[in-house]
């Protein structure tokens, strides 16, 4: 298993939460000293279709979820610890079933 970052030190939080699909996923932005923005957050029980913008590199921080990245064809497990990245300007699926999913969303 891959470490599992406990926390983002030096962060500007902002306390207003986004709240994504009638509240199956929430989080907060976070911007680090260097300007570096994050996002922490979880997504209950659903399947879901994100949009990007930016590049993100999501990492799991607990419970599980599958993830169906552009230009694949099947459905990838990942759990605490373990990464993914998502290319800027597409979609993706990801679904969770059972225990919520947390997240670190690691944007650029």
């Amino acid at each position: 298993m891959n470490a599992i970052t406990d926390t983002l030190n030096g962060a500007a939080v902002s306390t207003r939460a986004n709240v994504y699909f009638d509240g199956k996923c929430v989080s907060h932005s976070l911007t680090l000293a260097d300007g570096t923005r994050k996002s922490v957050g979880v997504i209950l029980p659903t399947t879901l279709t994100f949009n990007t913008g930016a590049p993100e590199i999501m990492e799991g921080v607990c419970g599980q979820c599958e993830v169906l990245l552009p230009g694949d064809s099947e459905w990838r497990r990942f759990g605490p610890g373990e990464r993914f990245a998502v290319p800027g300007q597409s979609k993706f699926q990801i679904r969770v079933d059972g225990e919520p999913y947390h997240y670190i969303c690691h944007f650029g």
